[in-house]
Protein backbone atom coordinates (compact mmCIF):
# COMPACT_ATOMS: atom_id res chain seq x y z
CA UNK A 1 0.00 0.00 0.00
CA UNK A 2 1.70 2.94 -1.37
CA UNK A 3 1.93 5.97 0.04
CA UNK A 4 2.08 5.98 3.91
CA UNK A 5 2.96 8.24 6.54
CA UNK A 6 2.32 12.34 6.69
CA UNK A 7 -1.20 13.15 5.39
CA UNK A 8 -2.69 16.78 4.85
CA UNK A 9 -0.28 17.52 1.46
CA UNK A 10 -0.81 20.76 -0.27
CA UNK A 11 -1.74 20.06 -3.93
CA UNK A 12 1.10 20.29 -6.66
CA UNK A 13 1.26 23.95 -8.40
CA UNK A 14 0.07 23.06 -11.81
CA UNK A 15 1.25 24.01 -15.10
CA UNK A 16 -0.33 26.29 -18.17
CA UNK A 17 -1.21 22.94 -19.74
CA UNK A 18 -2.57 21.75 -16.55
CA UNK A 19 -4.92 24.55 -15.83
CA UNK A 20 -6.19 24.30 -19.48
CA UNK A 21 -7.05 20.60 -17.96
CA UNK A 22 -8.57 22.16 -15.14
CA UNK A 23 -10.99 24.57 -16.50
CA UNK A 24 -12.21 22.29 -19.07
CA UNK A 25 -13.05 19.46 -16.42
CA UNK A 26 -15.02 21.91 -14.59
CA UNK A 27 -17.21 23.06 -17.30
CA UNK A 28 -17.86 19.41 -17.71
CA UNK A 29 -18.87 19.02 -14.46
CA UNK A 30 -20.71 22.80 -14.36
CA UNK A 31 -22.81 21.44 -17.18
CA UNK A 32 -23.39 17.66 -16.30
CA UNK A 33 -24.43 18.04 -12.58
CA UNK A 34 -25.31 21.88 -12.69
CA UNK A 35 -26.86 22.59 -15.89
CA UNK A 36 -28.13 18.82 -16.76
CA UNK A 37 -28.53 17.65 -12.87
CA UNK A 38 -29.94 14.52 -11.81
CA UNK A 39 -29.31 11.95 -14.70
CA UNK A 40 -31.38 8.87 -14.17
CA UNK A 41 -34.02 7.14 -16.42
CA UNK A 42 -36.41 8.63 -14.64
CA UNK A 43 -35.81 11.78 -16.33
CA UNK A 44 -34.91 10.26 -19.54
CA UNK A 45 -34.58 13.90 -20.93
CA UNK A 46 -31.54 14.23 -18.57
CA UNK A 47 -29.78 11.25 -19.28
CA UNK A 48 -30.52 12.15 -22.79
CA UNK A 49 -28.71 15.50 -22.69
CA UNK A 50 -25.80 13.78 -20.64
CA UNK A 51 -25.32 11.70 -23.42
CA UNK A 52 -25.74 14.16 -26.08
CA UNK A 53 -22.99 16.49 -24.41
CA UNK A 54 -20.25 13.88 -24.12
CA UNK A 55 -20.88 12.26 -27.80
CA UNK A 56 -20.36 16.14 -28.57
CA UNK A 57 -17.32 16.44 -26.60
CA UNK A 58 -15.59 13.63 -28.46
CA UNK A 59 -16.75 14.75 -32.03
CA UNK A 60 -15.20 18.24 -31.47
CA UNK A 61 -11.59 16.22 -30.99
CA UNK A 62 -12.37 14.44 -34.07
CA UNK A 63 -12.71 11.35 -32.99
CA UNK A 64 -15.90 8.97 -34.23
CA UNK A 65 -18.19 7.88 -31.52
CA UNK A 66 -20.01 4.14 -31.22
CA UNK A 67 -23.36 4.26 -29.45
CA UNK A 68 -24.00 0.57 -28.31
CA UNK A 69 -27.48 0.84 -27.40
CA UNK A 70 -29.16 -2.24 -25.66
CA UNK A 71 -32.94 -2.37 -24.73
CA UNK A 72 -34.21 -1.79 -20.83
CA UNK A 73 -38.10 -1.50 -19.72
CA UNK A 74 -37.54 1.95 -19.57
CA UNK A 75 -36.54 2.37 -23.46
CA UNK A 76 -33.24 2.38 -24.97
CA UNK A 77 -29.92 2.72 -23.19
CA UNK A 78 -26.78 3.75 -24.77
CA UNK A 79 -23.29 3.25 -24.16
CA UNK A 80 -20.91 5.63 -26.08
CA UNK A 81 -17.39 4.18 -27.13
CA UNK A 82 -14.46 5.89 -28.46
CA UNK A 83 -11.94 3.16 -29.98
CA UNK A 84 -7.70 4.47 -30.31
CA UNK A 85 -6.73 2.05 -32.51
CA UNK A 86 -3.25 0.06 -31.44
CA UNK A 87 -0.39 -0.49 -33.58
CA UNK A 88 1.68 -3.61 -33.29
CA UNK A 89 -1.24 -5.24 -30.71
CA UNK A 90 -3.95 -3.73 -32.04
CA UNK A 91 -6.15 -6.88 -30.76
CA UNK A 92 -5.38 -6.44 -27.25
CA UNK A 93 -7.39 -3.49 -25.42
CA UNK A 94 -7.49 -0.82 -22.69
CA UNK A 95 -10.72 0.34 -21.89
CA UNK A 96 -10.71 2.89 -19.34
CA UNK A 97 -14.58 3.62 -18.17
CA UNK A 98 -17.00 5.75 -16.37
CA UNK A 99 -20.72 6.17 -15.81
CA UNK A 100 -22.86 9.35 -16.34
CA UNK A 101 -25.99 8.54 -14.63
CA UNK A 102 -26.85 9.12 -10.93
CA UNK A 103 -29.24 7.99 -8.24
CA UNK A 104 -32.50 10.21 -8.39
CA UNK A 105 -31.47 12.25 -5.09
CA UNK A 106 -27.91 13.98 -6.48
CA UNK A 107 -26.54 16.10 -8.97
CA UNK A 108 -23.67 13.97 -8.96
CA UNK A 109 -21.35 16.00 -9.06
CA UNK A 110 -18.30 14.10 -7.61
CA UNK A 111 -20.43 10.85 -8.62
CA UNK A 112 -19.55 10.82 -11.01
CA UNK A 113 -19.38 14.05 -13.18
CA UNK A 114 -15.61 13.91 -12.11
CA UNK A 115 -14.98 10.62 -13.64
CA UNK A 116 -17.10 11.62 -17.11
CA UNK A 117 -14.92 14.92 -17.03
CA UNK A 118 -11.69 13.12 -15.95
CA UNK A 119 -12.38 10.51 -19.16
CA UNK A 120 -12.88 13.42 -21.64
CA UNK A 121 -10.03 15.11 -20.64
CA UNK A 122 -7.79 11.74 -20.42
CA UNK A 123 -9.06 10.84 -24.06
CA UNK A 124 -7.84 14.24 -24.85
CA UNK A 125 -4.47 13.82 -23.60
CA UNK A 126 -3.83 10.04 -24.86
CA UNK A 127 -5.43 9.63 -28.11
CA UNK A 128 -3.09 12.45 -30.19
CA UNK A 129 -0.58 9.97 -29.15
CA UNK A 130 -0.06 6.05 -30.32
CA UNK A 131 0.15 2.56 -28.16
CA UNK A 132 1.18 -1.01 -28.79
CA UNK A 133 -2.58 -1.37 -27.46
CA UNK A 134 -6.01 -0.22 -28.40
CA UNK A 135 -7.54 2.29 -25.71
CA UNK A 136 -11.37 2.06 -25.84
CA UNK A 137 -13.01 4.89 -23.97
CA UNK A 138 -16.42 4.52 -22.64
CA UNK A 139 -18.89 6.29 -21.11
CA UNK A 140 -21.62 3.53 -19.49
CA UNK A 141 -25.41 4.10 -18.61
CA UNK A 142 -26.92 2.89 -15.89
CA UNK A 143 -24.58 2.09 -13.26
CA UNK A 144 -26.72 3.03 -10.50
CA UNK A 145 -29.68 1.24 -8.65
CA UNK A 146 -32.27 -0.07 -9.76
CA UNK A 147 -29.75 -1.09 -12.46
CA UNK A 148 -26.46 -2.26 -10.49
CA UNK A 149 -25.42 -5.68 -11.23
CA UNK A 150 -28.48 -6.14 -13.53
CA UNK A 151 -29.12 -7.45 -17.50
CA UNK A 152 -29.64 -3.37 -17.66
CA UNK A 153 -26.55 -2.11 -16.05
CA UNK A 154 -24.23 -0.79 -18.88
CA UNK A 155 -20.65 -2.42 -17.85
CA UNK A 156 -22.45 -5.30 -17.59
CA UNK A 157 -23.67 -5.61 -21.11
CA UNK A 158 -20.48 -4.31 -22.45
CA UNK A 159 -18.12 -6.72 -20.36
CA UNK A 160 -20.75 -9.66 -21.84
CA UNK A 161 -20.14 -8.70 -24.97
CA UNK A 162 -16.48 -8.47 -24.71
CA UNK A 163 -16.34 -11.76 -23.61
CA UNK A 164 -18.82 -13.42 -26.49
CA UNK A 165 -17.02 -12.12 -28.87
CA UNK A 166 -13.83 -13.28 -27.33
CA UNK A 167 -12.33 -9.94 -27.07
CA UNK A 168 -8.55 -9.81 -25.57
CA UNK A 169 -8.83 -7.33 -23.12
CA UNK A 170 -5.84 -6.69 -21.26
CA UNK A 171 -7.38 -4.65 -18.49
CA UNK A 172 -10.01 -2.68 -17.62
CA UNK A 173 -9.92 1.05 -15.57
CA UNK A 174 -12.72 1.77 -14.07
CA UNK A 175 -13.33 5.56 -12.67
CA UNK A 176 -15.64 6.22 -10.21
CA UNK A 177 -15.65 9.89 -8.54
CA UNK A 178 -12.22 10.97 -8.66
CA UNK A 179 -12.96 15.10 -7.46
CA UNK A 180 -13.32 15.22 -3.87
CA UNK A 181 -10.41 15.75 -1.44
CA UNK A 182 -10.34 16.62 2.09
CA UNK A 183 -6.68 17.10 3.32
CA UNK A 184 -8.00 17.46 7.01
CA UNK A 185 -6.43 14.75 9.48
CA UNK A 186 -8.85 12.23 10.31
CA UNK A 187 -11.44 12.96 7.07
CA UNK A 188 -10.34 9.55 5.83
CA UNK A 189 -11.65 6.29 6.37
CA UNK A 190 -11.26 2.48 5.34
CA UNK A 191 -12.86 -0.63 5.45
CA UNK A 192 -13.12 -2.24 8.21
CA UNK A 193 -11.98 -5.23 6.67
CA UNK A 194 -8.40 -4.14 6.25
CA UNK A 195 -5.58 -5.15 8.61
CA UNK A 196 -5.66 -2.91 11.89
CA UNK A 197 -1.80 -2.45 11.53
CA UNK A 198 -2.39 -0.91 8.12
CA UNK A 199 -5.11 1.16 8.88
CA UNK A 200 -2.40 2.40 10.83
CA UNK A 201 0.25 2.93 8.46
CA UNK A 202 -2.43 4.50 6.22
CA UNK A 203 -3.02 8.57 5.27
CA UNK A 204 -5.32 9.76 8.01
CA UNK A 205 -6.62 12.81 5.45
CA UNK A 206 -8.42 12.43 2.16
CA UNK A 207 -5.51 14.24 -0.24
CA UNK A 208 -4.81 11.46 -2.57
CA UNK A 209 -6.48 8.92 -4.70
CA UNK A 210 -6.82 5.22 -4.79
CA UNK A 211 -6.37 2.28 -7.32
CA UNK A 212 -7.36 -0.79 -5.99
CA UNK A 213 -7.63 -4.43 -8.08
CA UNK A 214 -8.48 -7.84 -7.17
CA UNK A 215 -5.50 -10.09 -6.67
CA UNK A 216 -6.10 -11.29 -10.44
CA UNK A 217 -5.19 -7.95 -11.50
CA UNK A 218 -2.51 -6.99 -9.16
CA UNK A 219 0.03 -7.14 -12.11
CA UNK A 220 -1.87 -4.32 -14.13
CA UNK A 221 -2.41 -2.10 -10.85
CA UNK A 222 1.12 -1.70 -11.03
CA UNK A 223 1.56 -0.84 -14.20
CA UNK A 224 -0.95 1.54 -13.83
CA UNK A 225 0.48 3.16 -10.90
CA UNK A 226 4.48 3.35 -12.43
CA UNK A 227 2.48 5.51 -15.10
CA UNK A 228 0.50 6.84 -12.65
CA UNK A 229 3.48 7.79 -10.93
CA UNK A 230 5.74 8.98 -13.63
CA UNK A 231 2.84 12.09 -14.81
CA UNK A 232 1.99 13.72 -11.29
CA UNK A 233 3.15 14.09 -8.12
CA UNK A 234 -0.54 13.56 -6.38
CA UNK A 235 -0.34 10.88 -3.76
CA UNK A 236 -1.88 7.63 -4.72
CA UNK A 237 -2.47 4.49 -2.84
CA UNK A 238 -2.25 1.62 -5.13
CA UNK A 239 -3.63 -1.87 -3.19
CA UNK A 240 -4.99 -5.32 -4.30
CA UNK A 241 -7.63 -6.59 -2.25
CA UNK A 242 -9.41 -10.01 -1.79
CA UNK A 243 -13.20 -9.54 -2.70
CA UNK A 244 -14.66 -10.51 0.10
CA UNK A 245 -14.39 -6.55 0.89
CA UNK A 246 -18.23 -5.81 -0.72
CA UNK A 247 -17.63 -2.37 -1.17
CA UNK A 248 -14.42 -2.57 -3.46
CA UNK A 249 -16.33 -4.17 -6.41
CA UNK A 250 -19.18 -0.74 -6.02
CA UNK A 251 -18.61 0.07 -9.77
CA UNK A 252 -18.42 -0.87 -13.35
CA UNK A 253 -15.11 -2.74 -13.14
CA UNK A 254 -17.15 -5.57 -10.43
CA UNK A 255 -18.92 -7.05 -14.42
CA UNK A 256 -15.01 -7.09 -15.90
CA UNK A 257 -14.20 -9.80 -12.74
CA UNK A 258 -16.96 -11.56 -13.15
CA UNK A 259 -16.21 -12.11 -16.57
CA UNK A 260 -13.01 -13.01 -15.82
CA UNK A 261 -11.00 -9.83 -16.78
CA UNK A 262 -8.72 -7.87 -15.13
CA UNK A 263 -9.78 -4.86 -13.90
CA UNK A 264 -8.54 -1.64 -11.72
CA UNK A 265 -11.79 1.11 -9.90
CA UNK A 266 -10.19 4.49 -9.82
CA UNK A 267 -11.66 6.44 -6.87
CA UNK A 268 -11.44 9.09 -4.24
CA UNK A 269 -12.37 6.69 -1.96
CA UNK A 270 -16.38 7.75 -1.93
CA UNK A 271 -18.63 6.93 0.90
CA UNK A 272 -15.02 6.80 2.76
CA UNK A 273 -14.35 10.11 2.49
CA UNK A 274 -17.27 12.20 0.81
CA UNK A 275 -19.92 13.37 3.34
CA UNK A 276 -22.10 14.48 0.12
CA UNK A 277 -22.29 10.88 -1.56
CA UNK A 278 -25.59 10.16 -3.06
CA UNK A 279 -26.93 13.44 -1.55
CA UNK A 280 -28.24 16.82 -2.53
CA UNK A 281 -25.26 18.40 -2.22
CA UNK A 282 -23.14 16.65 -4.25
CA UNK A 283 -22.49 20.21 -6.15
CA UNK A 284 -19.81 21.27 -8.44
CA UNK A 285 -18.55 23.80 -5.64
CA UNK A 286 -17.28 21.18 -3.16
CA UNK A 287 -14.95 19.51 -5.75
CA UNK A 288 -11.14 20.17 -5.56
CA UNK A 289 -10.60 21.22 -9.26
CA UNK A 290 -6.69 21.30 -8.98
CA UNK A 291 -6.20 18.04 -7.23
CA UNK A 292 -8.72 16.75 -10.51
CA UNK A 293 -6.29 18.05 -12.76
CA UNK A 294 -4.00 16.04 -11.20
CA UNK A 295 -5.39 12.98 -11.38
CA UNK A 296 -6.29 13.16 -14.69
CA UNK A 297 -2.95 13.45 -15.86
CA UNK A 298 -2.10 10.51 -13.66
CA UNK A 299 -4.65 8.68 -14.82
CA UNK A 300 -3.31 8.94 -18.83
CA UNK A 301 0.11 8.19 -17.61
CA UNK A 302 -1.16 5.11 -15.83
CA UNK A 303 -3.32 3.93 -18.99
CA UNK A 304 -0.75 4.54 -21.43
CA UNK A 305 1.49 2.26 -19.52
CA UNK A 306 -0.93 -0.07 -19.33
CA UNK A 307 -1.53 0.77 -23.35
CA UNK A 308 2.16 0.79 -24.23
CA UNK A 309 3.75 3.78 -25.89
CA UNK A 310 4.32 2.52 -29.31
Amino acid sequence: MIPFGRSGSKPPALSDDERRIRDAAASHVDTLAGLIGSRHAGRPSSIEAAAAYVERQWREMRVEVIRETYPTEQGPAVNLIVEHPGTSRADEIVILGAHYDTVPETPGADDNASAVAGLLEASRLLTPRRFKRTIRFITFANEEPPHFYTDTMGSQVHARRCREQGEHVAAMVCLEMIGYFDPTPGSQRYPVQLPRLAMKMLRSAGDFLSVVGNPRSTGVLYTFRRGFKRATRLPLIAVPLPEAIHDIRLSDHGPFWDEGFKALMVTDTSFYRNPHYHQGSDTPDTLDYDRLTQSIVGIAGGVGALAGRA
